[in-house]
């Protein structure tokens, strides 16, 4: 089982990014994913959440309507667009599948909101 995100990087407050996570290894279509993040110092915290056909998306209260969380069940992989970052969204993102017991997490990757 693999969870392989990307698109992380240094982004200046108000800009974008579009996140990435590639998956390998399971039946990916019949997961629900999520993204979470974890601030240094922090807890890591869900960000938003999609269902395993894409019907149902939820999202934490300080990202919505900035963040849209996407799957494309044909290429494994699901996409987290996030538009006028803030530097609180400064944090290691990572990838998560879920289905009912069974969990898998990606490595991460950095987003660094700053001017």
């Amino acid at each position: 089982v693999q969870l392989v995100e990307s698109g992380g990087g240094l982004v200046q407050p108000g800009g974008s990014l579009r996140l990435s996570c590639a998956a390998s290894g399971f039946t990916f279509s019949s997961f629900g994913m999520s993204w979470h993040r974890q601030a240094p110092g922090k807890e890591r915290e869900l960000v938003a959440y999609i269902s395993s056909e894409g019907g149902i998306t939820n999202y934490a209260d300080s990202v919505k309507g900035r963040f849209t969380i996407s799957r494309d069940n044909a290429k494994n992989t699901i996409y987290l667009q996030m538009n006028s970052l803030k530097p609180e969204d400064t944090a290691v993102y990572f990838c998560n599948a879920r289905k009912y017991g069974v969990a898998y997490w990606g490595q991460g990757t950095q987003v660094t909101v700053s001017s």
